[in-house]
């Protein structure tokens, strides 16, 4: 046991090609670190100030989870640190449990995800349907822009658990006393970066518009908040904020996180192979990767993070080659944490403002979105719900609403495709006998295709078909298409047997597939019909059978040819 456990240990260690890979294009890696960083800046910045955590934590959680990440991680693209989605997370375990509950929630989480590598659950995270990612990214984008108001329009945010309430309240204060420098600062960021990166995406100008913006601000001396000053330099690690008293009220929450982590890493690796050629991500190795740098940024006072798709994508798009221009990226934000704190103070909340409305705006795929609410109506209203949950319950029970939701659609479909059709006798059997004897059979033997998914959602709807055939001597159940077989339809199913034989009705089965006997014979739904032998491999052995049956009976006599 000790020794498989390690060896599944070892196996989610990195790879030494992995490693090797690091030394190919080192140029073209740094270069793509260096771009990364340069765009990871202001992000991990304004994520840690709307986390509550401050804007400390975010350059914590960039430096140290992506490093980790970057080495540890199952992806050679990927990139990690703060995120949108996270912060939206983190907001309400800040209010409630203040920062020594969100790092305690960062190391549970860390622990959690390194047991789903372990369990090797990475494939089943990717099985989340389309539309309730879909839904989760814009209502997280829309509570991403909502949080950034108060400093857009540069009135202090009220105290909410609602950022819809935080808006409006910041637009009332804002209308009583208008003053416009901070609105202006954050139009004229979030412009820069909307249309620079449709005209230019490899150009930084989320780093060239805060700059810009933060010059200004000093030389002309506008009234705008500040970041105000930071420590020079990362913390001491330390597990001073562990309180073992209220690790049981932090559970749940850090459930959520680990969820969230593990889904939003996982889909950004995804992306990532689909931008280039030839690379492939290993699932349980991304959640291990994840695990560990959640596991010890909290060390380091840094916030919960995951993978990070709109860096990632910088990455991939700068021409990273290897894990080194993820690991590039972090040293070269450490860095800056170590020797430019005083500069990195200077800039304006509203230029970080500016910064993540243009993010928010950019997180949500439109064509995607518009495409689905063209697919079907079940998918636009799985879009629809998670997005609107999102906003305004809980991140993660949006994302538990949309999947029972999505499961509930899909379950309604699967019970449309069965079907139980009545078929002509002449259709199913080539024997030999009369015309006159056929029909005679005819009017007594009724042969019925079961087809698609015989489970609960369908079942009882069979039921109800089945009991109600009448005027016949022998039901044949053809079971040849019949795709799956669970408890409550080989119940349901023996019950219909049961109310056909106390009317009098011979029932024969035939052609049960490979794999769907164990249900039935389990519950002893063909056992009794088996050893009557009532139970056939084809249609035409079990309607020979019957009526054989109905002429040794003498329901229908036998006729002369």
């Amino acid at each position: 046991m000790l020794s498989s456990g390690w060896a599944r240990v070892r196996a989610l260690l990195p790879e030494r090609a992995a490693l090797a890979a690091m030394r190919r294009s080192p140029r073209q890696d740094l270069l793509a670190g260096l771009t990364v960083a340069i765009v990871a800046l202001p992000l991990a910045l304004g994520f840690g100030i709307s986390s509550g955590m401050g804007a400390e934590a975010g350059l914590a959680t960039a430096v140290v989870a992506g490093a980790l990440a970057a080495l540890f991680g199952g992806s050679g693209l990927q990139v990690s640190g703060t995120s949108g989605a996270m912060t939206v997370m983190l907001m309400p375990i800040m209010s409630t449990h203040g920062a020594t509950g969100v790092l305690t929630v960062g190391v549970l989480a860390g622990l959690l995800l390194l047991g789903l590598a372990l369990a090797r659950a990475g494939r089943y995270i990717a099985l989340v349907p389309a539309p309730v990612v879909a839904g989760f990214t814009v209502g997280i984008a829309c509570v991403i822009g909502l949080q950034q108001i108060p400093h857009a329009l540069g009135v202090p945010a009220r105290e909410s658990d609602k950022v819809a309430v935080i808006a409006f309240h910041a637009l009332v204060d804002f209308l009583a006393r208008p003053h416009w420098w901070a609105m202006s600062v954050t139009v004229a960021v979030a412009a820069a970066l909307l249309v620079g990166a449709s005209l230019r995406p490899t150009v930084p100008f989320s780093l060239l518009a805060v700059g810009l913006a933060t010059v200004v601000a000093e030389v002309a001396a506008l009234p705008l908040a500040r970041i105000g000053e930071l420590p020079a330099g990362l913390p001491s690690p330390s597990l001073g904020f562990l309180d073992p008293a209220v690790l049981p009220s932090l559970l749940a929450p850090a459930i959520a996180v680990a969820a969230l982590a593990a889904l939003e890493s996982l889909l950004s690796a995804a992306v990532a192979d689909g931008m280039r050629h030839g690379h492939r991500h290993d699932p349980d190795r991304e959640l291990f990767g994840q695990g560990i740098a959640n596991l010890v940024t909290p060390l380091f006072g840094g916030m919960p993070g995951t993978g990070a798709l709109v860096r990632t994508a910088v990455n991939v798009r700068s021409g990273a080659r290897s894990r080194l221009a993820a690991l590039s990226h972090a040293v070269i934000l450490g860095a800056i944490v170590y020797t430019a704190a005083g500069l990195v103070a200077k800039i304006p909340l509203a230029a970080l403002a500016g910064v993540l409305l243009a993010t928010s705006v950019r997180m949500v795929e439109v064509d995607a979105v518009r495409a689905m609410f063209r697919s079907t109506r079940g998918d636009a209203v799985v879009l629809v719900l998670t997005a609107v949950a999102t906003l305004t319950l809980d991140t993660v029970l949006a994302v538990i609403l949309g999947l029972v939701v999505a499961g509930a659609l899909a379950l309604r479909a699967m019970a449309r495709d069965a079907s139980l059709d009545p078929e002509p006798l002449r259709n199913d059997v080539r024997l030999q006998h009369t015309e006159d004897e056929h029909a005679v059979l005819a009017e007594h033997i009724v042969t019925y295709r079961l087809a698609g998914p015989l489970f609960f959602a369908a079942a009882h709807r069979f039921l109800m078909e089945l009991s109600a055939v009448t005027g016949v001597s022998v039901v044949v159940l053809r079971m040849s298409r019949v795709t799956t077989i669970d408890a409550s339809g080989a119940l349901v199913l023996g019950d219909a047997i049961e109310q056909l034989e106390r009317r009098g009705i011979l029932v024969y089965v035939s052609g049960i597939p490979d794999g769907h006997h164990q249900p039935l014979e389990a519950l002893g739904v063909i056992a009794r019909l088996d050893k009557a032998g009532q139970v056939f491999a084809t249609t035409t052995e079990a309607i020979t059978a019957a009526r054989d049956r109905l002429h040794t009976t003498g329901i229908v006599p036998r006729l002369a040819g």
